[in-house]
């Protein structure tokens, strides 16, 4: 029942924050791109390396991993790995990411319960670890334009399948935006603005436009 006295400026518990989400990149590797047709490839990649760069600027655990990286898939997307260097990479057999011990391992050690999944292909690579960590009581978040099946209605449906299993659909920048949230927290405000002007197309070039006319620290 709705109670007005509770009513107060605060933000829900259902946001992702710096503090409750862990980011796990899936199979962003080359044999993966060669199949993947739901989608412009190139933008593919430029929503994943922004969104990477969003775990980075804002300091969330990120769990990469790759499946058959030596003998058929190839490695993990340079452009990605560019972000973490020295970053660990977890390679795998099983086309579900969640059957790798090591993997949950890793997630689990982060101490976190929404996970922020992207990665090829989304019917396969994406379904299987989604539904696998929602039944063990996990939320989540499925960054739909980091993501990409071998059709459109491959990915389409796929997504579908999550969602109806409880997954959150996002967008890369939606997940940027939903960890700032306040332009006036500067520690992260120039690294945003960066990420925005770097990858967030139209919307970053309003960002340079904006600063030049009223100065670096226009908001966004």
């Amino acid at each position: 029942m709705f109670d007005i006295t509770k009513v107060q400026a605060a933000p829900s518990a259902d946001l992702l924050t710096p503090d409750n989400a862990v980011m796990l990149f899936v199979d962003h590797q080359p044999q993966m791109f060669f199949g993947t047709g739901s989608g412009d490839r190139a933008a593919i990649v430029n929503s994943t390396v922004g969104l990477a760069k969003a775990a980075r600027a804002f300091g969330v655990p990120t769990v990469l991993t790759t499946v058959a990286a030596e003998s058929f898939s190839g490695p993990l997307l340079p452009q990605l790995a560019e972000v973490f260097p020295g970053h660990g990479i977890i390679d795998r057999t099983t086309m579900n990411a969640w059957e790798d011990d090591a993997l949950v391992a890793a997630v689990k050690a982060t101490g976190r319960r929404k996970i922020v999944l992207s990665g090829l292909w989304t019917e396969v690579c994406l379904v299987l670890p989604a539904l696998s960590a929602l039944e063990q009581g996990y939320e989540v978040y499925v960054v739909s334009d980091a993501s990409g099946g071998v059709s459109p209605a491959a990915h389409e449906h796929a997504l579908q399948r999550m969602v109806a299993a409880g997954a959150v659909p996002v967008t890369w920048i939606q997940v940027l935006l939903e960890l700032q949230r306040d332009w006036a927290r500067q520690e992260t405000y120039g690294a945003v603005m960066e990420i925005v002007k770097a990858h967030a197309g139209a919307y970053g070039l309003g960002v340079v436009y904006a600063q030049s006319v009223l100065g670096a620290h226009a908001a966004g």
